[in-house]
């Protein structure tokens, strides 16, 4: 088929490699504009700008869609399908009806849980039992087209974030394989709307680790939110981030919320009910350390407050 290929972050990568490795003919790729990162602030090209250049792809990059230059430029492609994935920009009505077949979305949920920008981090925090990847028609709503087809995978324990967005990001490139060679056989499904829910933007505010809460809901705040934008706390005067966690079952015994119960290779903290083990932290400009090496660098005595 004649793909339009529209992605911008590591999670789309996989996706835009499948289609490739499946003869398909991409006939463009659209992906957001280079930005300023890093310490000198220079322009970056994105993962799929710079997968697509190794690729030798054609890359159109522009700040918007609602132009009519730009969106002449897309029809004219002649395009069977357009796969879009994380690409950053809503489609105008003029694209999602340019091609004959319509632009498919891989969204990183089973839809219609998680409408929205970060389907991943919320299912974790939610405490979700599983998530997954939909293959859906677009429409002019957000993420409210019907689905062609699903897969779900199980939310483990000791999952965050990274981790399960590198499963998702292989399953959506599987999935999209299969969705283009069925194209004629699939029969969309509309959404249910009483099981909708919305995967809003995450705040940084929302990083701040309350130890007021019970044990289970602060470690899926921790893991939802590991590696980026990445639950915080105070320890002593030091911002340290955490980045891995689990329910431990240390006794309380009457400690305050966010009170060390004890060191080692794990830091036990009391929550508002249980105690949460921490496994993995991070203090600002150093690397992320396994919990025993980071108290060896910086020793945390029980009964200090977090």
């Amino acid at each position: 088929m004649r793909v339009i290929f529209m992605g911008t972050p590591d999670f789309s990568v996989p996706a835009l490699d499948a289609l490739a490795e499946d003869g398909h003919e991409i006939v463009a790729v659209y992906c957001q504009p280079p930005r300023p990162a890093g310490r000198g602030k220079r322009d970056r090209k994105s993962p799929v700008h710079e997968r697509a250049e190794v690729l030798g792809l054609c890359v159109r990059h522009p700040p918007s869609l609602k132009d009519a230059t730009v969106q002449h430029d897309f029809v004219a492609l002649g395009a069977d399908v357009a796969v879009v994935v994380a690409y950053g920009l809503l489609l105008p009505p003029e694209l999602l009806a340019a091609p004959a077949f319509g632009c498919l979305n891989i969204h990183a949920s089973l839809l219609p849980r998680w409408r929205g920008a970060a389907p991943i981090h919320r299912a974790i925090m939610a405490g979700d039992s599983e998530t997954g990847v939909s293959i859906m028609q677009m429409e002019a709503g957000l993420d409210t087209g019907p689905v062609l087809l699903t897969e779900a995978v199980p939310i483990r324990a000791d999952d965050t974030t990274g981790s399960l967005h590198d499963r998702l990001a292989a399953l959506g490139a599987r999935l999209i394989v299969t969705a283009l060679a069925g194209l004629d056989r699939l029969v969309p499904m509309a959404q249910p709307e009483a099981s909708v829910t919305y995967a809003e933007k995450i705040d940084k505010a929302e990083a701040r680790v309350d130890w007021t809460r019970p044990a289970d809901e602060v470690g899926q705040r921790i893991r939802g939110l590991s590696p980026f934008p990445g639950a915080w706390c105070m320890i002593g005067e030091q911002r340290v981030k955490l980045l891995a966690a689990h329910v431990s079952d240390h006794a309380q015994r009457g400690a305050a919320p966010g009170e060390v119960l004890a060191g080692g290779d794990e830091l036990i903290v009391a929550c508002g009910s249980g105690a949460l083990a921490l496994t993995r932290l991070q203090r600002a400009g150093k690397g992320p350390q396994a919990a025993g090496d980071f108290l060896r660098g910086f020793p945390v005595a029980p009964g200090a407050r977090l």
